[in-house]
């Protein structure tokens, strides 16, 4: 059998099972006459922002329509545009401000060096996959840049335009912040690593100590804390702050209100000791504050501003008030465990579960954008870039209220029915009290949390793992146990058991026309686009009869999509359960594996979570075997 490579959504054979699933009903036609194609001009998605030292100059990326907007801070109007090879997913600026550094994401991204006054590149230095968020070193001879999909952080030597080595760090590195002193670089880390069946399941934040060039340490964040969006130091350079959301995933989904599912958060670090200070609650009691993204803090400290992509808001935080309120109180006694819901705090480990500590303490500003999630801050007004509206805010901090006004990058134009369900997607207004959206538990990008959820549609007590939504809608049924007849049915049913609303017919219809038109990002595992020689090698003992993986697996889409008892089931299963065979297009991306998430590794799912050779006979497979053949499934 002939490898065949990941399914690309334009191809024939995709065209035609959307083809066969609008004969069937599937729902994937167009919304009320709205236009799926995409504009000509492309939209302008603000995916970061940065300010030059005087806060003369706005420079805005716009991730969908591969430019950087440079505006004049005063006017508030494009002086210029500069366009870049790739989106750009991150911004930095020079110590002297002639140069600005933009990382172009791609499978194979770029760090482009331009002289924004001259409109002109003075430099391009290749780099790996899902490059972002670039940070300068003091002295603005050496970029570290997050390769998000590699699990790396580049660093780069700006005077010889090469990248001179990488730090390994653990799952989707989206952000870096640098202590003032330079020595010290905290990373951001998306989502959890290892296995989501293990009683404490949180995402990280990596410290290096650039000046030694090593990793010194891993900081946990909270139990159930994940979907990391952004990490900034204070001023000072004696806290870090974490944006992320604080999953309740130990809980049977019955409800979602006062954070019972899923609550917005902050961590705080302290520098000096690289620990975890304490973990805030950015929701009120009656309303989330959901999908917190970009963080800034003002100059003098005083102020800590964090975004919210799922609720269009801006919160503003008092933070001397908060490090005063969190030393008033007395730690936890040991082993004291906390709910979630309606807790006031009396020891420090009440705190992540309180949803009233930040009463008196945050001013939260309604924005007139979709999708707020880059912020920048310069003297007193607050810039926030709405990713769907094609807008900046602009936040007064000096007046009480805050002053917003709205600055439009483009004239008003009609949202097409992909960009809509895109937008609804993220949109948290579409949940009972503003607690979650749908990218709330499968990231902005429709994968996956890393998590296990017990949720309603087959039972209590029976956790199952995130699936990523990546082919959904042509790999029917949905769910692990194939519960939901198609993607449709789980789209619906979603809205209705998880957000706990009832909308008209055109959101799920929207947002079933984005999931369905997602593409397979290409694995960073492959070679200039092609398979490894391991990898080859590992193909062929994916297709040897032998082992049957292709039985179950089979090209195009990687999945016969039947269902199975394949030797994990365990005592919370039914004795009848049967397990959805997924697909595995992007597996390099989608775990920890199997339908409970027992297994943090390829290699652990085809070894010991394989007794038996129920899912794959590899017993007979050297070890070098299995990893040729885990290196092929990471191609996919």
């Amino acid at each position: 059998m002939t490898y065949s490579p990941p399914l690309d959504p334009s191809s024939k054979p995709a065209r035609i099972l959307v083809f066969l699933c609008l004969l069937a009903g599937a729902g994937l036609g167009p919304v009320r006459g709205e236009s799926v194609d995409e504009p000509a001009d492309p939209w302008i998605s603000p995916s970061a922002l940065t300010l030059t030292h005087d806060g003369r100059i706005l420079f805005v990326a716009s991730a969908t329509s591969g430019q950087v907007l440079v505006l004049d801070a005063a006017t508030l109007k494009v002086v210029q545009t500069l366009p870049v090879p790739d989106a750009p997913s991150g911004l930095a600026l020079s110590p002297d401000d002639r140069q600005l550094l933009v990382t172009c994401s791609a499978p194979e991204s770029t760090l482009r060096i331009i002289d924004w006054r001259e409109g002109r590149v003075v430099g391009s230095v290749p780099l790996g996959s899902g490059a972002m968020a670039p940070v300068l070193s003091l002295d603005g001879r050496t970029a570290y840049v997050c390769m998000r999909f590699e699990g790396a952080v580049s660093v780069v030597d700006l005077s010889k335009g090469t990248e001179t080595r990488r730090f390994e760090v653990e799952r989707e590195p989206v952000a870096l912040a640098l202590t003032p002193d330079g020595r010290h670089l905290l990373v951001a880390n998306h989502l959890p690593i290892g296995r989501a069946d293990a009683g404490g399941v949180a995402a990280h934040v990596t410290v290096i100590d650039v000046l030694a060039g090593q990793v010194v340490r891993q900081i946990a964040l909270p139990n159930g804390g994940n979907l990391v969006r952004d990490v900034r130091v204070s001023p000072d350079g004696r806290h870090a702050c974490v944006t992320h959301t604080l999953a309740r995933f130990q809980l049977p989904t019955t409800q979602v209100e006062r954070g019972w599912m899923n609550c917005s958060a902050l961590t705080l670090i302290d520098l000096a000791s690289l620990s975890v200070v304490n973990t805030v609650l950015l929701d009120q009691i009656e309303h989330g504050a959901a999908n917190p993204w970009g963080a800034a803090w003002s100059a003098d400290g005083r102020s800590l501003l964090v975004t919210h992509a799922g609720t269009h808001e801006l919160s503003v935080i008092d933070f001397p008030g908060l490090l005063q309120k969190l030393a008033r109180l007395p730690q936890t006694t040991q082993g004291r465990a906390a709910q979630p819901g309606y807790v006031v705090s009396r020891v420090v480990g009440d705190v992540s579960c309180d949803l009233s500590f930040l009463r008196d303490l945050r001013q939260s500003v309604r924005l007139g954008g979709n999708g707020p999630r880059a912020i920048a801050l310069h003297g007193s007004k607050a810039y926030v870039g709405h990713y769907f509206s094609e807008n900046i805010s602009v936040v007064d901090l000096t007046a009480t209220p805050a002053k917003v006004a709205e600055i439009p990058l483009h004239p008003p134009r009609p949202m097409t029915v992909l960009r809509r369900g895109e937008a609804l997607f993220n949109d948290a207004t579409l949940c009972l009290e503003s607690w979650q959206s749908c990218a709330s538990c499968h990231s902005s990008e429709a994968r996956v949390d890393a998590l296990n959820w017990d949720l309603m549609n087959d039972g209590k007590g029976n956790s199952k793992n995130t699936k990523s939504l990546l082919y959904a809608h042509l790999t029917a049924p949905a769910m692990s146990l194939g519960i939901r007849d198609n993607a449709e049915v789980a789209v619906r049913s979603g809205i209705h058991h998880i957000l706990f609303t009832l909308q008209p017919e055109e959101v799920p219809a929207a947002i079933d026309q984005w999931i369905a038109s997602l593409k397979g990002f290409p694995s960073p595992h492959r070679v200039r686009g092609g398979l490894s020689p391991a990898a080859e090698r590992g193909r062929v003992s994916f297709n040897d009869p032998a082992t049957h993986c292709s039985e179950c697996h089979p090209p195009p889409l990687y999945t016969n999509r039947e269902g199975y008892a394949v030797g994990t089931r365990a005592l919370v299963d039914r004795p009848i359960d049967l397990f959805d065979t997924p697909t595995l297009l992007e597996v390099w991306r989608t775990g920890p594996y199997l339908h409970d998430g027992s297994a943090a590794t390829l290699r652990e799912v085809l070894q010991e979570r394989n007794v038996g050779d129920l899912h794959g006979k590899t017993s007979h497979l050297t070890p070098a075997e299995i990893s040729d053949l885990v290196a092929f499934l990471l191609s996919l």
